[in-house]
């Protein structure tokens, strides 16, 4: 990476930038062979039981079959996507917009398949080729030595994930624990206060993206560490031999200024002087708050799922979006399937309605079933420039758009997620998603860990290794294997209701029926 490298202007330096997603940009760009000047503003992130038999074989999976080839196809279903569009569109009753009075639970959950289990151990073997034995830290992206808050606790969700489902023994989950929460409980912050966006994995020193060796302090992701709060709260609740090592890391953060007035704040250093911002937009910033809550923080207004909600109608489906968009805001309101994803798995849609989930599913069926172009869209890392990209149902006014955060449009590089894939098919069990497991199962194995994602377009796998896109698949396997909401399963003591009282509501959205 050139030594003129820039961080954002100022106004792209608003909001939730997940820091793991920088990292990971970084790293891909240098493993490339990318070493011009690469903004940063282009790449942060905002702010993410019935048991099958053994026997069962893989149904291989029906491509989708474009209605026709090349640049024609991708101009027709450019077309209806741009037709599918109502604004305003239909929003969520009432006696709907809530939280989930008791954590959902997925239908089909139980005991992994064969393929499940083949599933969990290819997305195992990238964690065993990216751990660092110095640190306890994992690589964010493959074979880059650097991570960031968010992909380090992508790696605690995996190690969790494949333990519990035998993959690594006891012994060693407890040792790579325990290394990798000593080191979090003792590494360099910033400023003394929270962990810096991203460190050298190796040595643990604060770095700025892509320099892995000039110790610098850029700030702090509060989305990043609400998500590693609700990690370091299952890991707490379930194994008592690490409560204290859990503990201790939440001890040597510096708190005060993550939260301000019931919402989330992060910092970025912008030549030399710290900005102090907001941070979070519906869905990610709802998620991430969830985490501090546990933690006993004040987040009322970033848990606030109402007051910045509008809808659109895409294929038929109102889907939920923050008002708050770049134009009146100076941050894109990305409508992502991740975040959803990881508060069903994580908390039985304790942070979002779960209405806001399902309007997201069927609005990708109904895009499917216009298009016949199997959809899964959600944010991640390419293994071409720009190397990330929001592959969005909605942003600031655009239906399934693909962009930069600088709003730089990339709808040729839209591909399926494989990480979508997987999560909401463990959590919704349709055909479609069955549809969507299969085609991952076909198209993005490889030895190293499961490929980020399928281009729509060129019709090829998205090759790129993340820590991120393999924990969310192991995560989302564990959830499935335990039949619970994974705080839930853990025995999460902020939890209102116990496990007796979870039961399995039925999915209310028509076209999930399938």
């Amino acid at each position: 990476m050139s030594s003129d490298f820039q961080p954002p202007p100022k106004n792209l330096s608003i909001l939730a930038s997940v820091g793991g997603v920088v990292t990971a940009v970084i790293a891909i760009a240098i493993l490339n062979g990318w070493s011009k000047q690469l903004s940063q503003a282009s790449i942060e992130k905002p702010e993410i039981s019935t048991s099958e038999t053994a026997s069962r074989q893989l149904v291989q999976p029906k491509k989708p079959q474009n209605p026709a080839s090349g640049a024609e196809a991708a101009e027709i279903i450019a077309s209806l996507d741009a037709k599918s569009v109502v604004l305003p569109g239909q929003s969520v009753p009432k006696n709907q917009l809530t939280v989930a009075i008791i954590p959902y639970i997925a239908p089909g959950v139980g005991k992994l398949t064969p393929e499940e289990m083949t599933t969990a151990r290819i997305a195992w073997s990238y964690f065993q080729r990216n751990w660092n034995d110095e640190t306890g830290l994992v690589n964010s992206v493959d074979g880059f030595a650097s991570v960031s808050m968010w992909d380090q606790t992508a790696a605690i969700a995996a190690l969790v994930s494949a333990r519990e489902l035998n993959i690594v023994p006891a012994a060693e989950f407890e040792a790579k624990m325990s290394k990798m929460l000593k080191t979090l409980a003792s590494m360099p912050l910033y400023k003394g206060e929270l962990p810096n966006k991203v460190y050298n994995a190796k040595t643990l020193v604060p770095v700025n993206y892509g320099q892995l060796e000039k110790r610098e302090e850029i700030g702090w992701s509060a989305i990043d560490l609400g998500r590693m709060a609700i990690w370091l709260k299952i890991v707490e609740a379930k194994y008592p031999e690490m409560r204290s090592l859990s503990t201790d890391v939440w001890k040597h953060w510096q708190v005060k200024r993550i939260t301000k007035n019931g919402k989330m704040y992060g910092t970025a250093v912008i030549k030399g002087k710290e900005q102090y911002n907001q941070e979070g937009r519906l869905g990610y910033e709802n998620y991430a708050a969830y985490g501090l809550k546990l933690w006993g923080l004040n987040v009322t207004q970033a848990l606030d799922y109402q007051s910045n909600v509008a809808f659109v109608d895409l294929y038929g489906q109102g889907v939920p979006y923050d008002r708050r968009d770049y134009k009146n805001s100076g941050a894109n309101n990305y409508v992502l399937s991740e975040p959803y994803i990881l508060d069903g798995i994580e908390t039985g849609f304790q942070a979002l309605p779960k209405a806001y989930a399902d309007r997201i599913l069927a609005a990708q069926v109904g895009r499917y079933e216009a298009t016949k172009q199997l959809t899964a869209v959600t944010e991640d890392n390419l293994d071409r420039p720009p190397y990330f990209v929001y592959s969005s149902l909605f942003v600031n006014g655009e239906p399934w758009a693909t962009v930069t955060d600088t709003q730089q449009k990339h709808n040729d590089l839209r591909f399926l997620s494989a990480k979508a894939a997987i999560g909401w098919h463990v959590l919704y069990n349709t055909d479609y998603t069955q549809q969507l497991f299969n085609f991952v199962q076909a198209n993005l194995n490889s030895k190293d860990g499961w490929y980020n994602g399928f281009y729509e377009s060129m019709r090829q796998p998205n090759k790129t290794l993340t820590a991120n896109n393999n924990g969310v698949i192991l995560e989302s396997l564990l959830y499935k294997q335990v039949g619970q909401p994974l705080t839930v399963w853990a025995g999460v003591k902020s939890q209102k209701l116990t496990q007796r009282a979870i039961r399995k509501p039925q999915v209310t959205a028509k076209i999930l029926k399938q």
